[in-house]
């Protein structure tokens, strides 16, 4: 199936959003990257600039604040993580806690929480992971119990993206623990301010440092019910359409720290000179920039068919977004890699970016499923199983 013509305005408008991102890449996000990385800390002040240039809600529907592309949004991640992948983190955290509300939210829900978010005015987060079910979601053991009109969550996650800046998560409970994935996991969106709503433990990570990943304690946390997201039983099918559209998110996040990686390498390699001669005139040195750049257009290609799928509502999305996120993480992990061998001992230095562009790149072949995962539902659809 072909992906459906994208309107002049659409065009318009994604050339004006991205050359603002470049802007505000170059001028204000890139002097702060390595400040960011150091100091572990969230950059409110970076959450704020894209909330004031409208970057947050770019795949939301167009009554909800958005512009309805994903494909616009996947190139806007991308660029960001060109210079920090902790601050694109902001924006594709921000499509993934609100892509529940989008594939199950009633109209009420809908226009309680999307407008907010595409705003900026309340942050998002997305609950799924615990200790005893990452890959395994329907081995979860937080639980949800009907109380008259309110639920009441007890359990707790682990893992969770920037939950410690939101205002809301999305939380996946089991409703029913004999049923589990096939009716027995159900979603509900809870705010950060409910009472029994507690963050625990702050994990300190190699890479996204300035992402904060918390513990989600839920004690007693009573929510009311109309804050069920679709009915009873849903909830594994919501998470799984979720991932399905968050993938190309963090596909485009992977390809991102590639290209920037890739681009200060060649420039290092066209600046330094041994044995009498720029890097860049070295044969085997070009044949690795060669097979870097290669493998970063081949993702391009594919993390951009994976998006205008998510735009036309394609029945094999789920397919894609593995595909995408499958080769995106794998290039960026390969080409940063690359980057720090090309930059020789200074590679290794904190005074360069690439040795952070590496270790940022290694959580996108593990969340938003990891790379085995992918493989899975990859073979899976190509063997008809």
């Amino acid at each position: 199936m072909l992906a459906p013509e994208r309107s002049a305005e659409i065009l318009e408008a994604e050339q004006m959003i991205l050359d603002t991102v470049r802007t505000l890449a170059e001028e204000k996000i890139l002097p702060r990257a390595a400040q960011i990385d150091q100091t572990g800390e969230y950059p409110t002040d970076v959450k704020d600039l894209f909330a004031k240039n409208d970057l947050l809600g770019i795949p939301f529907p167009e009554e909800y604040g958005g512009l309805n592309s994903f494909l616009t949004y996947v190139k806007v991640v991308e660029e960001i993580s060109k210079v920090c992948a902790t601050s694109s983190l902001i924006i594709a955290v921000q499509e993934l806690g609100a892509l529940p509300l989008m594939i199950a939210g009633s109209d009420a829900q809908k226009k309680e929480y999307l407008p907010k978010f595409a705003t900026g005015e309340w942050m998002t987060s997305y609950a799924l992971t615990e200790a005893s079910s990452g890959s395994d979601a329907s081995n979860m053991r937080t639980t949800a119990v009907r109380d008259g009109d309110h639920y009441v969550l007890n359990g707790t996650k682990v893992f969770i993206t920037n939950v410690a800046a939101a205002d809301v998560c999305i939380v996946f409970a089991m409703t029913d623990k004999d049923l589990r994935a096939k009716g027995g996991i159900s979603a509900f969106v809870c705010r950060t301010s409910d009472p029994g709503f507690k963050l625990g433990k702050v994990e300190n990570k190699m890479g996204i440092r300035g992402s904060p990943t918390n513990e989600v304690l839920l004690e007693n946390c009573r929510i009311p019910a109309d804050r069920l997201l679709g009915a009873e039983g849903d909830g594994f099918k919501i998470a799984m359409a979720t991932l399905d559209k968050s993938r190309p998110g963090i596909a485009a996040q992977a390809l991102g720290i590639a290209q920037g990686a890739f681009d200060f390498a060649a420039k290092y390699l066209k600046e330094r000179v041994a044995f009498g001669k720029p890097l860049a005139r070295q044969q085997g040195l070009q044949w690795m920039i060669a097979d870097m750049d290669c493998e970063i257009q081949a993702a391009r290609l594919l993390l951009y068919e994976a998006a205008r799928k998510c735009d036309e509502g394609a029945p094999d999305v789920t397919y894609w977004g593995a595909l995408c996120k499958l080769k995106c993480g794998d290039v960026a992990m390969r080409v940063t890699t690359d980057a720090v061998q090309l930059l020789g001992g200074y590679g290794y230095m904190t005074e360069y970016p690439v040795e952070r562009m590496m270790r940022d790149a290694k959580i996108t072949q593990i969340y938003e499923g990891t790379q085995q995962i992918q493989r899975i539902v990859i073979a899976r659809k190509t063997l008809g199983k």
